[in-house]
């Protein structure tokens, strides 16, 4: 898992049908000292987050866990949103 920062959302007209209902979120990876860390993707998301949260998400195959039985097409999915994290 990797943590990263809401900062958009997608909005689509035409979409695979197995994407029905599900929010598409931009997201700048960030490092655990909050600064970001890579490229920006787009996730699908299974927690409710919104803009300017911070989330964890997953890539590959496990993105699309949430939705199981429903094959998803995704490569990288929020699966939770961070209340806070301390660095010891």
């Amino acid at each position: 898992m990797q943590l990263a920062k809401v900062i958009g959302d997608v909005v689509v007209t035409r979409k695979d049908d197995n994407l029905t209902g599900i929010t598409l979120l931009v997201l700048q990876p960030i490092a655990a000292d909050g600064t970001p860390s890579g490229r920006t993707l787009v996730a699908v998301d299974a927690a409710g987050a919104g803009v300017g949260e911070t989330v964890f998400f997953v890539r590959g195959k496990e993105a699309s866990f949430p939705w199981h039985p429903t094959p998803v097409p995704a490569d990288a999915g929020v699966v939770g949103i961070v209340d806070h994290w301390d660095l010891g």
